[in-house]
């Protein structure tokens, strides 16, 4: 009987020592992965900079301000829009044309420009042609921003089948020059210079160390001497025979510009 007893206990042992070794095996501490070395608000990576990075604009600082109050040359290119208004008869009509400013800044309150003007002028039954003028403008600034100036130079009308009805005498009446009294009626088209004058406020903005952009108002004058070449000349001393008539017109005008240094 010792000898089945013995077989019995022994696997009783085996067993318990299975049971053991089960428990052990489910008992093993859990593997972990390792940390994540990443911070969570890391950035992604920057590529690298582009040879020519795009431009960044910015306003104009107060050294730029400060620079256009320096002295130096200026040159302004702009357009014009306005009214020619004739007086005592002298017709009228619309301006539109380009303009230049060329002058020098003399110091933080005075400028000397040199203003040109060259301007189609159109209205039916009154103006048809081209109107130029040339002023010296001596300019004073009220502030870095406003201006005010008072040209003085000359101007012209050239005129070319305005369609208008002539004025008497007619040119093939006249064995000599004459003059008209008056512009009450004009002549059917005028080719001429006289003087010109205008009285100038201009404000203007600074958009960067080298250019500026502005506004002005013109008020314009003009007294023309229009001279109407008949094709004929005087049978004694064979000078030719003209027709001439004054024109004077008054007008404004409002023109839009950008300026360097």
């Amino acid at each position: 009987m010792s000898r089945p007893m013995n077989g019995t206990l022994g696997r009783a042992a085996a067993l318990l020592a299975a049971l053991v070794s089960a428990a052990s095996a489910n008992t093993a501490p859990p593997t972990t992965a390792p940390p994540n070395t990443t911070p969570p608000n890391a950035a992604a990576p920057t590529p690298p900079p582009d040879d020519d990075p795009p431009p960044r604009l910015s306003l104009p600082t107060q050294a730029d301000r400060v620079a256009w109050q320096n002295s130096g040359f200026r040159l302004g290119l702009g357009v014009v829009y306005g009214q020619m208004i004739g007086l005592r008869g002298a017709p009228s009509g619309r301006l539109i044309g380009p303009a230049i400013r060329v002058g020098l800044r003399l110091d933080e309150r005075w400028s000397v420009l040199a203003s040109f003007q060259y301007a189609a002028v159109s209205e039916r039954g009154g103006l048809s042609g081209l109107r130029f003028a040339g002023t010296i403008d001596p300019t004073w600034h009220v502030t870095p921003s406003l201006s005010l100036a008072l040209g003085f130079g000359f101007g012209g009308i050239v005129e070319s089948g305005t369609g208008r009805m002539d004025a008497t005498p007619l040119p093939s009446t006249l064995d000599t020059s004459y003059t008209f009294p008056n512009a009450r009626t004009p002549i059917a088209s005028c080719s001429g210079v006289g003087v010109a004058g205008l009285a100038r406020i201009d404000w203007a903005y600074v958009v960067g160390p080298r250019m500026q952009t502005g506004f002005a108002l013109e008020a314009i004058g003009q007294w023309t001497g229009c001279v109407d070449d008949t094709g004929r000349v005087e049978p004694d001393t064979g000078v030719a025979i003209v027709r001439r008539q004054w024109w004077p017109h008054t007008g404004v005008t409002l023109a839009w510009s950008i300026t360097w240094r």
